[in-house]
Parts: structure tokens; sequence; C-alpha cells
């Protein structure tokens, strides 16, 4: 049987319409967690979140980033992308993604951050708006043994 570790959250916005800015090349931070772990090997990570983006361009796209261990974005410690099409509309669209890290090292905290950004990615176009909600959490579990 497995046995629960930690859980965390951090919401950026909890309302639509903020934090209303531009979706931009510069990868920007919404969401940071540190998973009290207990040094623990076979542990799982479950991470959930959910971002507003609106955009009245066709073909408009963004993507999310994951890192583990870090609070500043660095591509060498990116665990999960996700690259999402925006629905054309006037109104903001919430999107919600989950990951799993089943390949942390044990430690006795696990930090996650969670990035949002636009810009050239292989020849797509990124464009967007930050609309909100913008929610990032977590869960630590201990896998059971076998």
């Amino acid at each position: 049987m497995g046995r629960f570790l930690d859980l965390r959250s951090s919401m950026n916005s909890g309302v639509s319409g903020a934090p209303g800015v531009a979706i931009t090349a510069t990868p920007a931070l919404f969401g940071v967690i540190g998973l009290q772990t207990d040094n623990v090997t076979n542990k799982v990570i479950t991470l959930t979140g959910m971002v507003g983006v609106s955009s009245l361009l066709l073909g408009s796209t963004f993507a999310i980033q994951i890192c583990r261990g870090t609070t500043v974005y660095n591509p060498a410690n990116v665990i999960y992308t996700l690259v999402q099409n925006v629905r054309l509309s006037a109104f903001s669209d919430t999107y919600a993604f989950t990951a799993q890290d089943l390949l942390a090292p044990a430690a006795a905290e696990t930090i996650y951050s969670s990035f949002i950004f636009g810009g050239s990615l292989l020849g797509l176009l990124f464009t967007g708006e930050r609309v909100g909600p913008e929610v990032f959490w977590g869960i630590a579990s201990q896998g059971a043994p076998g």
C-alpha cells in the first residue's frame, strides 16, 4: 500500500482576467511548490495545474514546462512539456495539464516550478494572453514496495 507524503499548491491567479499579460518568448513562472518527500526512493509525484489563455489569432499556441529542482527556468531541468493550440475565441479558455515525475531522486524536499511561454519553437508561432486563473499543485506519495 502506498503512503501519502505531501500536497502543496501555488495559485498565481484565482480569477479570470488576471494576470492579463501577453505570453512572451521568455518563460514566465506561474507556480512553485516544494514537496516534502522524506528522502524516499520509490516516490510518485503527480503535478497538475491550469491556465486561462485567450487569443483572437487563428493558430495561436503556447507551451507549459515543468522544471524539477529549481525556481529559475533551466531547460536541463524540464521534466514535462505541453504545447497547446489556443481555441479561437473572444473569451478565455482554461487549459489543464497533469504530469508525473517517477524518476525524482531521493531528497528531503523536491521543488517544482511551472512556466508558460510563447515565441518561436520548432517553427511554431506562439501568441496569446494569460488571463487566468493560474494554479499549480502537486502530490507526493511513496509507492508500494514491489
